[in-house]
């Protein structure tokens, strides 16, 4: 219910300041205002990233080889029998010798509690856990089961399909060493990228959010855990109470809960996990779903919390109310259209003034695209043609499913129940399509 308030105050406060300025002054300046300061604040993580990187090369920083935390890596499985057991192999291969596995069998319909116990019996670092069938659902609470028998000063989280190279440890537990520091969040890239547009688009989305992640970690920002690759502090865990049972993004939760209590939480762009992209349409928009509501609601759960944290640096306050502004922009621009469109209809105001809003609409896709150019060109060396070719398919892609779902959600939270509707993703279908093509060939 607080939620739904809180959001219902939110849309309400922003219809009437765009019925006010319709009619008295012109809500086009506000929209321009809300542009300005978004690219502004683009602009200026982009300096400061620029700034640190110089930095880095006249003071390097200096690497405590004594700082080796005992790390307990936790796998949540739920019906993974076709990827969990590679996943685990390529866990053990770390270089790094303080570390446990534990992987967790969510409650599976298939083998994959057979597979994770073979696995034990197999290694000694490995460790299964395996969930009764009515145990509370969600990624949290399974997390929250594991903590109970992880001996980890320090807990890594992967996804039943990561991959990553054996230094992939070494070079992300040295961000976690300052006392100021609950969490620290790895580089993810898709490895089947190139299966087609859809998982082309979405390692262009990954490495867009390197970009400006590695933007918000250069100013001390609210940098956000994406799930796959989040190495966190056992103390920080701790302190908030570890992960929410109650969300349906523990990562994204976990993120806001920490910047409240004052923990920094660390971006780590040399560390890379590789994870399965989605293949089909379908599927993409139920994990986008999840993946923004999650987001929304966690934002309007811990509103007051952040309003009235003493511990939440101001530059954490400042970056998070400038992320925010992603979800209410679709909002405005939107409303500030139908409104438009009104006018003109009832004869009120120039036809020019549509054209305005949908030129303002424009520029805003317009610098969306040189950054995700930027994007590409620094992060996965593209030519500057492929760069900025695949810079305008992700813009187009990321407008297609972030708009309608971000008024999709917005439309649930206020209307209808909430649910813990997980919108798990099926690993393991790049196998599959490889075992069809082999039976194809033979016949």
């Amino acid at each position: 219910m607080k939620e739904r308030i809180v959001l219902f105050t939110i849309i309400f406060g922003l219809w009437v300041f765009l019925y006010v300025f319709q009619n008295y002054f012109n809500t086009l300046w506000g929209l321009i205002f809300l542009c300005a300061g978004m690219i502004t604040y683009a602009v200026y993580l982009h300096l400061s990233t620029i700034h640190n990187k110089r930095q880095q090369k006249k003071k390097p920083l200096v690497v405590n080889e004594n700082f080796k935390p005992f790390v307990s890596i936790m796998i949540p499985a739920h019906n993974e029998e076709n990827v969990i057991a590679k996943t685990v192999e390529n866990v053990l291969q770390l270089n790094y010798e303080n570390f446990e596995v534990i992987i967790i069998d969510d409650r599976s319909e298939d083998n994959t509690a057979s597979v994770i116990k073979d696995l034990e019996q197999k290694y000694e670092r490995v460790i299964a856990l395996i969930r009764n069938k009515d145990a509370y659902p969600g990624k949290s609470a399974v997390l929250n089961d594991a903590l109970l028998i992880a001996k980890g000063e320090a807990i890594l989280v992967f996804d039943a399909d990561a991959k990553v190279a054996p230094d992939f440890l070494s070079k992300l537990v040295p961000n976690l060493e300052p006392e100021d520091v609950g969490a620290v969040q790895a580089r993810k890239v898709i490895f089947n990228k190139d299966i087609n547009i859809l998982t082309r688009c979405q390692n262009n989305e990954y490495t867009l959010d390197t970009h400006f992640q590695t933007g918000r970690d250069s100013v001390k920002g609210a940098v956000e855990l994406r799930g796959n690759g989040e190495l966190i502090k056992r103390t920080a865990l701790d302190d908030i109470g570890g992960w929410n049972n109650h969300t349906i993004t523990d990562d994204l939760d976990m993120s806001t809960q920490l910047h409240i209590k004052g923990w920094d939480v660390r971006f780590c762009p040399e560390a890379i996990v590789y994870e399965e992209g989605i293949i089909y349409l379908v599927p993409l928009f139920k994990q986008r779903r999840r993946w923004l509501e999650g987001s929304i609601r966690r934002y309007l759960e811990h509103f007051g919390e952040v309003l009235k944290s003493k511990d939440m640096s101001l530059r954490a306050s400042l970056d998070m109310t400038a992320y925010i502004s992603e979800f209410i922009m679709p909002i405005w621009l939107i409303m500030e259209i139908v409104f438009q469109i009104f006018r003109v209809v009832t004869k009120s105001a120039p036809t020019n003034c549509i054209y305005s809003s949908l030129l303002v609409g424009g520029a805003i896709a317009v610098c969306f695209t040189l950054a995700a150019r930027y994007s590409l060109r620094r992060f996965d060396n593209l030519s500057r043609p492929q760069a900025l070719k695949q810079a305008i398919e992700t813009s187009l892609y990321l407008f297609f499913i972030w708009f309608p779902v971000v008024m999709f959600i917005c439309f649930k939270i206020l209307f209808c129940k909430k649910d813990m509707n997980w919108g798990k993703t099926t690993h393991g279908l790049i196998l599959e399509q490889g075992m069809k093509d082999k039976e194809l060939v033979r016949n």
